[in-house]
């Protein structure tokens, strides 16, 4: 005990805010979902297992809800990855002092408060005149309703790229030079050194760029519930998060239902760690922890 008494008492201090912030409310949560505790129930909630569950599988809307959560994650993520990867690419092979500006200059949506950045492009998406998208197409019209997913898209893809930018940007500079004046000696073209080179020794960024984005476009829904409140129209763009988050905390009717709210998360993690694990799978996570061969 002596011997880990030290290291214990500085892992005290994390280890507590982790039980007191992370697992506590993942317990709360779990057991929160098998009652029926709402507005009307507050006072006296009733232990009802699986029911909330099964109310989710009985839904009439499940399946637009989460027609709606796959189509906004999946077209969210390779925004923000192919563009995050695009531009760690492009302001690589251009020199520090116009790379870096750039690279500071597209972190400004991600440290611009959400509300500030919502108004910023309800502007853009407004009618004429005042709408500069509008202006640009020579058409007026309110193209939050028209188009909500691209503007739902486009909004969480600007902020989501920046992250993909400086991780993939990070790696890049620590690919060793070594590599590149081969490959340039050998007379690859820059197609075929960011091939052959660069995207396989980004594999590592790659993967944690890609489950991290899924796990945050799974339940974030900040950006959805200010642009378009999951409109327009009936659950146009309501995703399962932004749903659980109106069911639990904000509804139309006035009686919240903390209860099923909590079995929407309880299945989102679930959701969560499934995914994790299909990325370990194709991402083939066993070849990438193994040590490496040297030859001696």
């Amino acid at each position: 005990m002596r011997r880990y008494l030290t290291p214990l008492l500085f892992l005290s201090p994390a280890s507590a805010l982790i039980l007191l912030f992370f697992f506590t409310p993942v317990v709360a949560t779990l057991l929160l979902s098998f009652t029926d505790l709402s507005t009307t129930t507050f006072r006296h909630p009733s232990w009802v297992g699986l029911a909330n569950y099964q109310d989710l599988l009985t839904d009439p809307f499940l399946k637009k809800i989460l027609a709606n959560t796959a189509k906004y994650v999946g077209l969210t993520l390779a925004f923000n990855v192919g563009m995050g990867l695009l531009l760690a690419l492009l302001t690589s092979l251009v020199p520090e002092n116009w790379g870096d500006p750039f690279r500071a200059l597209w972190l400004l949506p991600r440290i611009l408060p959400p509300v500030v950045y919502v108004f910023i492009w309800q502007g853009l998406l407004a009618e004429a005149p005042m709408g500069l998208v509008s202006d640009l197409l020579g058409v007026s019209k309110n193209w939050l309703v028209e188009a909500p997913w691209t503007a739902v898209i486009l909004a969480n893809g600007f902020v989501g790229a920046s992250f993909g930018m400086l991780i993939f940007t990070s790696a890049i500079r620590a690919i060793p030079r070594e590599l590149f004046y081969a490959a340039a000696v050998d007379g690859a073209t820059t197609g075929q050194t960011i091939r052959r080179v660069v995207i396989p020794m980004l594999a590592w960024p790659i993967l944690f760029v890609t489950a991290y984005q899924t796990l945050s476009l799974l339940t974030s829904f900040e950006y959805i519930l200010l642009l378009t409140d999951g409109g327009p129209g009936f659950y146009g763009t309501e995703v399962w998060s932004l749903h659980a988050y109106h069911l639990a905390l904000s509804n139309y009717f006035g009686n919240v239902e903390f209860g099923l709210g909590a079995a929407m998360a309880a299945v989102l993690v679930v959701i969560g760690v499934i995914v994790s694990l299909f990325y370990l799978k194709i991402f083939n996570f066993r070849a990438l922890v193994t040590e490496p061969k040297i030859e001696v």
